[in-house]
């Protein structure tokens, strides 16, 4: 008998853990499930979730979705909404004075509150970065937004799009493959356009097949980490048969974007002494001011465009920057310095825009080069100029973009018969401060300790999709827009001034 319920209790036991096991097996199936792809699919409960099994993909209604870190990626938007390459009756190639979208509507997004992109991988939070782009693309598909910031509620007539276009470098280089590969998953086959290897297009198209040239790329540290371009440049050079020697040098320029996006950590026009949390090149940091370089940088002091703890520039122990043409200036000096100490015979021929909010700064940074060109040392001798062409192309890789876009849609047939561009509608990612879980400061944005402290896979709002509003975007970044693409700030106040979504808006927060 007492062998008997030891034989019971052995058995018992097993089944318990056999029980354990599947109790363990179903845990583990839950944390995957913490993925942020598998929760937007799999997930009907989560505020991510799409039903793709009803989504109307190849409609041809639907809006375009445009997508970047910040309002960067307005200028690749402005590029698809003022290009005509083509005739719209016929869509034979020709310009008709007709733009070639102009019966598309398009929803574009800034994901503003998680921005610059780029620093993500130099943190170790490249995973996170993913599941940022990932709730971007999200976004776009879905029928979710708020209204304003301090909606409890989110509203959900937004339409969903039928393509996708990342209007943002890093996020292509990182995360356009995550995004395909999510799209596979959902079975919905939705297209998604990258401005990376648009670029490489654009800057190759201007160098002979047999021609040695050197190709300069100004992006962010992520997008130059993530070797992107280069490996693109490498890719098509072999495969549309270029047979010079290319060669090509990055500079990862960090603090321009962050400068144009207004981003305290590297731009902060209201001080007047160095900062504590200043992130941007300096003479001590990780990236540093080269003092023996003072003159070819020719840094513009007033109005504290840089920031010193002293009266004198050369007696200064702290030194930051503090203006976007001097964020270029110093970048595009390292870019000379490194082509120069590589001991290159070829020239720089052209320097593609690897950000989208480089094209804002496009007069700045031709001015640069000008300078750079004409730059002689001590000895009178012109510095760089034997490892420059005369005039250094710049290549914005968005009208590029424009025309893969445009191709597709000829292709799929998925032109909107009806439709109309002035329907464009334009949303901003804001810090949630309804979720008690996330970090703000006084002005309502993420720390940048915070910000990339984060882990993935914790599935929380951090940010709200709202509309563009002055309570969201300063003057002086509507100023840029309205001067330099003022076509793409039309459609922002015909948004702002007829849409029902921002209905709530008041008149002042209007654009």
């Amino acid at each position: 008998m007492n062998k008997l319920n030891l034989y019971i209790g052995i058995f018992v036991l097993l089944i318990l853990a056999s029980c354990k096991t599947s109790s363990e097996k179903e845990h583990s199936s839950e944390v995957e499930k913490s993925n942020i792809v598998s929760t937007i699919i799999a997930d009907r409960d989560n505020f991510y979730h799409i039903d793709f099994k009803n989504y109307p993909v190849k409609e041809k209604r639907l809006p375009i979705g445009v997508f970047d870190s910040g309002i960067g990626g307005l200028t690749v938007l402005n590029a698809i909404v003022n290009y005509d390459e083509n005739q719209n009756a016929t869509l034979l190639k020709g310009s008709d004075g007709i733009v070639d979208f102009d019966k598309e509507s398009f929803i574009y997004l800034a994901d503003q509150a998680n921005m610059p992109y780029g620093n993500y991988s130099k943190e170790n939070k490249g995973e996170l970065l993913k599941e940022h782009i990932i709730k971007d693309a999200q976004f776009l598909l879905s029928n979710k937004y708020y209204v304003n910031a301090t909606d409890k509620n989110y509203t959900d007539d937004k339409e969903p799009v039928k393509v996708l276009v990342i209007a943002c470098n890093t996020a292509t280089a990182y995360g356009k493959e995550y995004i395909e590969e999510f799209i596979r998953k959902s079975n919905t086959y939705i297209k998604v356009i990258g401005v990376i290897d648009a670029g490489v297009r654009g800057a190759l198209e201007r160098i002979e097949k047999d021609e040695d040239a050197i190709i300069g790329v100004l992006a962010t540290a992520g997008t130059v980490a993530s070797k992107g371009y280069s490996n693109s440049i490498i890719n098509l050079k072999d495969k549309l048969n270029y047979k010079g020697n290319i060669e090509v040098f990055s500079q990862g320029g960090i603090g321009i974007a962050e400068a144009v996006d207004e981003d305290t950590d590297y731009y902060n026009k209201n001080l007047k002494r160095p900062q504590d949390n200043y992130k941007g090149p300096s003479l001590n940091g990780d990236v540093k001011i080269d003092k023996t370089l003072f003159d070819i940088y020719n840094f513009d002091f007033d109005d504290n465009k840089m920031l010193c703890d002293s009266e004198r520039a050369d007696d200064c122990s702290i030194l930051q920057i503090n203006d976007a043409e001097n964020y270029v200036r110093y970048h595009l000096v390292t870019l000379m310095e490194n082509i120069r100490k590589s001991k290159t015979n070829n020239k720089l021929k052209s320097i593609i825009l690897g950000c989208t909010h480089y094209p804002y700064l496009k007069d700045e940074i031709s001015g640069v080069l000008k300078e750079l060109y004409n730059y002689k040392g001590v000895d009178g001798v012109y510095f760089y100029r034997a490892l420059m062409a005369a005039n250094v192309e710049l290549i914005d890789p968005a009208v590029n973009t424009a025309k893969e876009l445009y191709d597709y849609l000829k292709q799929e047939q998925l032109f909107n018969p009806d439709g109309d561009i002035k329907s464009s509608e334009f949303y901003i990612s804001v810090a949630n401060a309804d979720n008690d879980n996330i970090v703000i400061d006084a002005e309502g944005n993420f720390p940048y300790d915070y910000k990339y402290g984060r882990k993935e896979g914790e599935i929380q709002e951090y940010v709200k999709m709202v509309p563009f509003s002055r309570t969201n975007i300063s003057d002086d970044k509507l100023a840029r827009v309205q001067e330099q693409i003022p076509y793409v700030y039309q459609l922002i106040q015909t948004f702002n001034k007829s849409n029902s979504k921002v209905k709530k808006m008041t008149e002042d927060e209007k654009i």
